[in-house]
């Protein structure tokens, strides 16, 4: 394997992220363990051009994107770094930051060559753009996977919109507003992930990969190879609630969703209205138009209506407040806005959406 490049992070003495070629691959390893691999502006940056750059090189028939060390794919962007940027005012990063990562997460699902997220440990927020949202997702029995930003006044963003609302019935819903974290079966069930492996057998995989030959479809030896590594080894948990999310999830309005949950006398639902009265309320409710609206959207106009809502929400106080709970001082108990979604305005709530100045929406091409 011969190393080509890497980006320097400003988190640690070590590259944030490792460019490589091995036969066929090249190789994305997100390279900074000690924060679960989290994304920063400069290595989305560093994978944009790298992929770019692989476009065209004819030595590259297959990408593939795994995390350092045996916890994390990669638990999502540097939020604490957005933090301190909304503390000192930095504008700038909190345009850049977004703008470019979805820039990101557009170019992977249009990416030429075969693209491979080996999702081997936690994989959530950030982590899932650049993952998800590209032709093979790969899960194993290390897998952690959610979307939990609502519980941080966020929603989920990279792309949620669209990819939740592809999930079957009223899964994607439930994912998002709860943040629940599922684990290999769950991904395979709801379309999150295409494959399912063990940890060990990933070195032989990318083993094969790296021997793919000139001259055949790249897309088709992929598959091929990953579908020989595949392994369905037992059902998970959404399968067995399907009918109850779809039901209790399936409203006209977030308002209803409470509503449901509070009538029905199951332990699930309990549970479920128990952690979602932990979350943002006015994060919940953008998050449930979000899922909605995307369902009649492609993801690049997903990723825009996305941007807006990003570019509201980070010059709104419960993000702030909810960094602070989890990622600052930890004390997990944030002080919401709102004391319940029965105090969001739907107006609040629209005004989200609206159209930002011409020169500030979203432009996904480079």
């Amino acid at each position: 394997m011969s190393s080509e490049n890497a980006t320097s992070s400003s988190h640690d003495n070590e590259a944030s992220v490792v460019f490589s070629k091995d036969g066929a691959i090249g190789h994305i390893l997100l390279n900074r363990p000690k924060a679960l691999n989290a994304l920063d502006l400069p290595m989305v940056d560093a994978i944009t051009a790298k992929l770019r750059a692989w476009e065209t090189d004819p030595t590259v028939a297959v990408v593939v994107i795994e995390g350092a060390g045996e916890k994390a794919f990669c638990a999502g962007g540097d939020i604490r770094g957005l933090y301190d940027a909304r503390q000192r005012d930095d504008e700038e990063l909190l345009d850049a930051f977004y703008r470019r990562e979805y820039r990101l997460n557009h170019y992977i699902a249009n990416y030429p060559k075969p693209y491979v997220a080996l999702m081997d440990g936690i994989t959530m927020g950030g982590g899932v753009g650049v993952s998800v949202n590209g032709r093979f997702r790969v899960v194993t029995e290390r897998t952690l996977f959610a979307m939990p930003e609502t519980g941080i006044g966020f929603f989920p963003d990279v792309g949620g919109g669209y990819f939740l609302s592809r999930c079957p019935g009223e899964v994607g819903m439930y994912l998002g507003l709860t943040g629940a974290r599922i684990k290999a079966a769950d991904c395979i069930y709801a379309g999150l992930a295409t494959h399912r492996t063990q940890s060990e057998n990933i070195a032989s995989l990318k083993g094969e990969l790296a021997k793919i030959s000139e001259g055949g479809d790249d897309f088709v030896a992929v598959q091929r190879i990953l579908d020989e590594h595949h392994s369905d080894d037992g059902a998970g948990i959404l399968g067995s609630v399907r009918s109850e999310v779809d039901d209790l999830f399936g409203s006209e309005t977030v308002s209803d969703v409470f509503a449901r949950l509070d009538t029905s006398r199951s332990d699930f639902a309990r549970e479920t209205a128990k952690i979602l009265r932990t979350k943002s309320p006015i994060a919940v409710a953008v998050t449930f138009d979000q899922i909605r609206q995307a369902r009649d959207m492609t993801l690049a106009q997903d990723l825009m209506m996305e941007f807006r809502l990003s570019q509201r929400t980070v010059r709104k106080p419960d993000l702030f407040e909810g960094v602070r709970a989890v990622i600052v001082d930890k004390d997990h108990s944030p002080k919401w806005q709102h004391a319940d979604i029965g105090q969001v305005d739907p107006r609040e709530v629209a005004a989200y959406f609206d159209l930002l100045p011409e020169d500030k929406e979203l432009k996904l091409q480079f």
